[in-house]
C-alpha cells in the first residue's frame, strides 16, 4: 500500500487476520483438512494493535476524502481494532453486527454466531452513501413493513457460505454480504481494495458489480486461488 498514491480509494472491504492462533482445518469448520489450502499467516495478541495501526494508517492515506472503509472483527481483538481506527483519524459511521445461522459448539460458555463490521470514513461530511441502492423508499415486506428501514438496519442476519469442489481457502466472507456494501457504499466503475485478499471474495463480487478492484495477498497460493476465480469468472 505504501507504493499506492494518496486518496485513490473510494472504499476499502477487508476481513484481517484474526490473532487467535486459528486453525482452519479443525474438524469443528464443518472442512476436509486435505482441501484446505495451508499457509494462512496469524498475527501474535500482543501485535495486533500495532499491526492494525500499520496497515490501517495507509487505508486512511489512500482513501479519499469521500472514501469509507469496512473492517471485520472477531470479539477477541475488537478493542485493538477500536482504538487503532480511533488512532488513525477513521469515524465511525456504524457498528454492525453481522447474525450468522450458527457458531461453533462450546462446552463452557455461550456460543458465538456473530461477527462484528466497523463501517468507518475518513470525513463524515463528504462520505458516499446511496441509501436507495437496494430498494426504494417505500418498498414493503409481506407484512407491511417497510423493506427499505428493514435492510438498513445494523445487525444483519446473512448465512455463512461455505465452499463446494476440491479446492479452499481456510475463510471467506458471503457473497450476499460483500454486495450489500458495496451497493450501499460504491457506484459502478469505483475503485475498490481488500488489503488482505485471502480468497478474492472482495474482487470476486466487485468485478460482478462493475467495480474496480484491486487487492493484496502475501500467501502465494491463495493468491493463485484468486487469480483463477477471477479469470475465470467463478461467481458465488
Amino acid at each position: 500500500m505504501q507504493e499506492i498514491p494518496k486518496n485513490k480509494f473510494d472504499l476499502v472491504i477487508t476481513d484481517p487476520p484474526f490473532a487467535i492462533n486459528f486453525k482452519a482445518t479443525k474438524s469443528n469448520y464443518n472442512r476436509t483438512a486435505s482441501r484446505v489450502i495451508q499457509g494462512y499467516n496469524e498475527i501474535l495478541p500482543e501485535n495486533y494493535y500495532d499491526f492494525s495501526v500499520n496497515w490501517m494508517s495507509e487505508a486512511f492515506r489512500i482513501l479519499k476524502e469521500s472514501g469509507s472503509m469496512y473492517v471485520f472483527s472477531g470479539w477477541n481483538n475488537l478493542k485493538d481494532i477500536l482504538s487503532a481506527l480511533d488512532d488513525v483519524g477513521f469515524t465511525t459511521v456504524n457498528h454492525i453486527i453481522w447474525k450468522y445461522q450458527f457458531g461453533v459448539v462450546t462446552k463452557k460458555k455461550y456460543v458465538t454466531s456473530h461477527y462484528h463490521c466497523l463501517y468507518v470514513c475518513k470525513n463524515d461530511k463528504k462520505k458516499k452513501f446511496y441509501p436507495f441502492s437496494r430498494f426504494k423508499k417505500d418498498s414493503k415486506t409481506d407484512n407491511g413493513r417497510s423493506l427499505h428501514y428493514k435492510d438498513k438496519e445494523d445487525v444483519w442476519e446473512i448465512k455463512r457460505e461455505y465452499w463446494t469442489g476440491k479446492e479452499k481457502t481456510p475463510t471467506k466472507l458471503p457473497a450476499d454480504l460483500i454486495k450489500k456494501i458495496l451497493l450501499y457504499s460504491s457506484r459502478k466503475n469505483d475503485l475498490v481494495l481488500d488489503p488482505f485478499l485471502g480468497s478474492g471474495q472482495v474482487a470476486v463480487v466487485s468485478k460482478m458489480l462493475g467495480r474496480e478492484y484491486y487487492g493484496f495477498e502475501i500467501v502465494k497460493e491463495y493468491y493463485n486461488f484468486a487469480k483463477k476465480r477471477l479469470e475465470k469468472n467463478v461467481y458465488p
